[in-house]
């Protein structure tokens, strides 16, 4: 999606800002079976499908010691969503609401955040269940999720 698509009735745009203020690494890919926006789950599910964290492999080392952890939070860019909208209306309600009340992925900064399942971990290859993202998604960061 880019910021100059149609916006549904009832939302509102903002001009974004000239430049951004840091710089992000995306330290890897994600690999899932859905390809488009559309096709992705709401929301991660843990008896899904498994999907695959292609990790650069600079990042190699940094993966020391994750086995050791059940679940994870895989931070990720969605890097297709617009920018630039502070009311949203979702098909699922019809009702428009500010940007910052819904887990759309249209965001100022489209971060998202997933607690997955461990399945496996092979070289730089992470194996999860729980994803809910395209397939080809920039990854951000991999943490071990907080306990409880």
């Amino acid at each position: 999606m880019k910021d100059d698509d149609p916006i549904r009735p009832g939302e509102a745009s903002v001009s974004l800002p000239g430049h951004g203020d840091e710089m992000v690494y995306f330290i890897g890919y994600i690999r899932t079976p859905w390809p488009t926006r559309e096709s992705c789950p709401r929301t991660g599910d843990p008896s899904g499908p498994e999907c695959r964290i292609e990790v650069d492999p600079r990042w190699s080392a940094a993966l020391q010691g994750l086995s050791e952890h059940e679940r994870l939070q895989i931070l990720y860019w969605m890097h297709l969503s617009r920018r630039d909208l502070v009311l949203q209306t979702p098909r699922h309600s019809g009702r428009t609401t500010g940007t910052f009340a819904l887990r759309s992925p249209v965001r100022p900064n489209p971060v998202a955040s997933s607690v997955v399942d461990l399945v496996a971990v092979a070289g730089t290859t992470v194996t999860v269940r729980g994803l809910d993202c395209m397939d080809g998604t920039p990854l951000i960061d991999i943490k071990p999720a907080a306990a409880g």
